[in-house]
């Protein structure tokens, strides 16, 4: 494990910058503050940026591991010849990078978007390794049998999708300006969050992750996401809390409802003028919230 070479900066990004060798690729993660471990996994089309402002609240009390999953943020971006962009590949990177880091104990685990079909594979596969859970708009478990596919992840999907995706960026800039409904967010905030993905080669990783989700019996994943669906019941008695932004075209209240079901226990803070990047849009609120939940929980 080894620091980078400096980065560009981006608002609100100062730190330390880390990487390790996760099965033959370059893994870029954040590692701030000391203290219980807190593990934040992020999703598509997206990177450790999201949680930035999430790190700083927590790194005086808490270790705060944060990872771009590979093809992501500013880890290696390799083809489709050398790596295999499937959801059970993105599980084994989490659990390498975690062993590797000697982080396998008392975890709290932060989850968004793919981050929450990752992260929760990891912990139903560990639930001993698990104290803590925080949800914020996504999923661990089918699409639900009330809420359609969103016309824009079929759009995605198609070749005419991999043209807007990958040759024009339509998915990141697109969700810089629809996935916060607050209030607009700042201009460079937004560049930040599509810098990592400045050319088709480099925009990979999130068309991948569109085209990996599994929609029917047959798709790539799709037994494992029965699994992980099915295994949930493993977390029931770990406390947790949902921060959720009613406005998420994708992971809307039909999959909060889905979470309520199977966690009626869980604290819930719910946003509707908020959208899917939730820590953008009600930041402000939900971070201190965040904090409040995590201390209230002591392990």
């Amino acid at each position: 494990m080894s620091a980078l070479l400096p980065q560009p900066t981006y608002p609100g990004y100062d730190f330390t910058h880390h990487s390790t060798d996760v099965n033959g690729f370059r893994l870029h993660y954040l590692d701030e503050g000391r203290g219980q471990t807190v593990v934040m996994v992020h999703g598509n089309p997206n990177w450790s940026y999201y949680y930035r402002n999430l790190v700083v609240a927590l790194r005086d009390k808490y270790r705060c591991l944060v990872p771009d999953h590979i093809g992501c943020g500013l880890s290696d971006k390799p083809g489709d010849d050398r790596y295999e962009y499937s959801l059970a590949r993105r599980v084994a990177d989490l659990e390498t990078w975690l062993d590797k880091l000697q982080a396998t104990k008392d975890l709290t685990l932060i989850v968004h978007d793919w981050g929450g079909m990752i992260g929760m594979a990891y912990a139903t596969k560990y639930p001993e390794r698990i104290r803590r859970l925080v949800v914020l708009n996504t999923g661990a478990f089918h699409l639900p049998v009330t809420k359609p596919v969103p016309w824009q992840l079929k759009l995605a999907r198609s070749f005419v999708g991999a043209v807007l995706v990958r040759g024009f960026s339509a998915f990141s800039r697109g969700a810089v300006q629809s996935c916060v409904t607050r209030r607009p967010m700042p201009y460079e905030v937004g560049r930040a969050y599509c810098a990592p993905y400045n050319s088709w080669a480099n925009r990979i990783a999130v068309h991948r992750f569109v085209q990996d989700i599994p929609l029917k019996q047959g798709d790539r994943g799709y037994d494992l996401v029965s699994k992980v669906a099915d295994d949930l019941e493993k977390l029931k008695d770990v406390p947790m809390m949902i921060g959720w932004g009613d406005r998420d075209f994708v992971f809307d209240k039909h999959f909060l409802q889905e979470w309520l079901k199977r966690f009626p226990k869980a604290v819930l803070h719910e946003y509707p003028d908020c959208g899917h990047y939730i820590l953008e849009d009600a930041g402000p609120e939900l971070i201190p919230l965040i904090r409040t939940f995590l201390d209230s929980h002591p392990i």
